[in-house]
């Protein structure tokens, strides 16, 4: 199939062509600056049930979505409706759900849902119907998942494996990361330990603690020529061949590829019968629902894991189906881009009152910057407007006492998800724990809203210059997400929910969210150094401040 043309599923090049664009620029110069969420709410006493929607997973579970406390009402609605036609945002998602090569720059289909279809219903890429092949790598990681937790695959000294390492970097590893924390709850008695970093401190501490003969490396890489990747499973291998008596056959044992390039694979020892591959259509930020999720089924169990797909399912149906008035997920990316463009916020905080969470922020930093962290159109010309927001976030409620100061006192607008479950897997003392938790998740974005006045803070004792210290502006705008409980499925849910948020963000600004060439300079320049880093003589082939670098690496080295 030829490259798609850009223009294929837009009729513009800058989203400030469209006129609901011009239409809420509007809206937002005559009340958008001087709107007030306490006021909409005083105005509309339906607003709550109008700007909440709840999302019904596949298992009857559901999450609320309360959208009320956001800085909008039906005209600002209407208008950001109007703009995702206008923009063909519906377009260009059938296209992607057919496996059309939405991804130009590439010359890519975008088509990790077929990943998680479950219903098995035809997903055709190129011609190709990809869902037996996808449900053939499913039925792999099953077989061997299950192998290994129950005892039936053992290391080469017939013992039980008790410790899995995921090898890989990006979405090879964030992903996996996440989700293994997220679910621990539903782990077995199988241990997994992570590791991406080229410092050789992360494989060292790692290993260091290990049993060779009890030990399963993954090797995560689709090429199998990722550069830290391999340095990192070398590093692997020359332990494990040290510690198991130098005898290379062991390698079969212990060793799996979640790659497609059969020859490096075979070329490093692992049998290439314990291969698990995925197509060019996955992106490694989407890749967690491939075969780069064997760890997670390893951790949790194949069926957790196929709950998990489930769940993800279930908010690509909806996704699919519903309107975009009744979309949660377009809602939520319309949001992002009314506080992006003309609000002019420049960040996005995502707060998990679940401790399980405590990864979900570094999983969305990756999903979201490295999608929508360009600054070139489809229409092949430079924004003028700006893009990807920049996300951050940790777990609350320790997060309240370190960056929420910002958020509710300081000079920038920081739009909020609060992520909550109402069933705690860990409900001691009575509940009083995460009775505890809920109060401040509903208090934290009540307090955003409402704020404190001058005359609050003087009727409870404060005088003269201590009363501006104390007046809280309020009119902060949050999402809050409650979640029955944190299953696998509704995480599914919850990251499906966030891919298509930073789906409706690129489609609006008209950019292609699925390549990264931004990630690719800064490897070829290290290429280049590493070169330089192997000879003692002085370089003199960069800037002033990189020679000087490099030359006094070198002399401390």
């Amino acid at each position: 199939m030829s490259a798609a043309n850009p223009n294929t599923f837009s009729n513009f090049s800058l989203a400030t062509d469209l006129p609901a664009w011009s239409k809420l620029q509007s809206i937002y110069d005559a009340q958008g600056k001087s709107m007030s969420v306490k006021d909409e709410f005083a105005k509309d006493s339906n607003r709550f049930a109008k700007y909440s929607k709840t999302f019904q997973n596949y298992d009857g579970s559901k999450i609320m979505f309360d959208f009320s406390k956001n800085l909008v009402n039906d005209e600002v609605m209407n208008a950001l409706v109007e703009l995702a036609k206008e923009a063909n945002v519906t377009g260009l998602r059938d296209a992607m759900l057919a496996g059309e090569h939405i991804n130009f720059t590439e010359d890519r289909a975008v088509y990790h849902a077929a990943l998680r279809n479950r219903s098995n219903k035809a997903m055709t890429v190129d011609g190709t119907n990809v869902a037996p092949e996808v449900e053939a790598v499913l039925q792999h990681m099953k077989e061997f998942s299950e192998q290994v937790r129950s005892g039936a695959w053992t290391g080469y000294t017939g013992k039980k494996i008790t410790d899995v390492v995921n090898i890989g970097i990006g979405g090879s590893d964030l992903g996996p990361v996440m989700v293994t924390e997220a679910l621990k709850h539903y782990a077995g008695d199988i241990k997994v330990h992570f590791v991406s970093n080229i410092d050789g401190t992360h494989i060292a501490e790692t290993l260091k603690d290990l049993n060779a003969e009890s030990t399963l490396f993954l090797i995560a890489s689709k090429t199998f020529t990722t550069a830290e990747t391999i340095t990192n499973a070398n590093s692997a291998k020359a332990w494990f061949l040290q510690n198991t008596g130098n005898n290379a056959s062991h390698i079969a044992k212990h060793f799996v590829a979640l790659s497609t390039n059969e020859t490096e694979v075979a070329k490093f020892g692992i049998d290439t019968k314990n291969m698990f591959g995925f197509e060019n259509w996955v992106g490694g930020r989407y890749s967690v629902w491939s075969a780069i999720g064997l760890s997670v089924a390893l951790y949790i169990g194949y069926e957790n894991f196929d709950a998990f797909l489930k769940g993800a399912e279930a908010v690509d149906k909806h996704f699919t189906e519903a309107p975009i008035e009744e979309n949660i997920p377009l809602l939520g990316g319309l949001l992002s881009v009314w506080y992006n463009n003309f609000h002019g916020a420049e960040t996005h905080l995502v707060a998990p009152f679940d401790q399980y969470l405590h990864r979900f922020p570094a999983y969305l930093q990756q999903l979201s910057m490295e999608s929508n962290g360009k600054s070139v159109t489809r229409g092949n010309v430079f924004a003028n407007y700006s893009t990807g927001s920049i996300l951050f976030g940790e777990p609350a409620t320790n997060a309240q006492h370190s960056f929420f100061q910002l958020v509710h006192q300081g000079t920038k607008l920081i739009p909020s998800d609060f992520i909550l479950a109402a069933q705690s897997h860990n409900p001691i003392e009575n509940k009083l724990h995460q009775k505890m938790l809920a109060s401040n998740f509903f208090a934290q974005a009540e307090a955003l809203m409402v704020g404190k006045d001058e005359a609050q803070v003087k009727s409870e004792g404060a005088t003269g210059g201590l009363v501006p210290h104390k007046v809280f502006s309020g009119n902060r705008p949050t999402t809050s997400i409650l979640a029955q409980k944190i299953t696998p499925a509704t995480l599914g849910s919850l990251i499906a929910y966030y891919e298509y948020v930073t789906f409706t963000e690129g489609a609006i600004w008209n950019i292609n969210s699925f390549d990264q060439w931004g990630v690719e300079l800064g490897k070829v320049l290290a290429k280049v150094i590493g070169k330089e880093l192997n000879d003692s003589s002085a370089v003199a082939t960069h800037d002033a401040s990189t020679n000087g670098l490099i030359n006094q690496f070198k002399e401390w080295m």
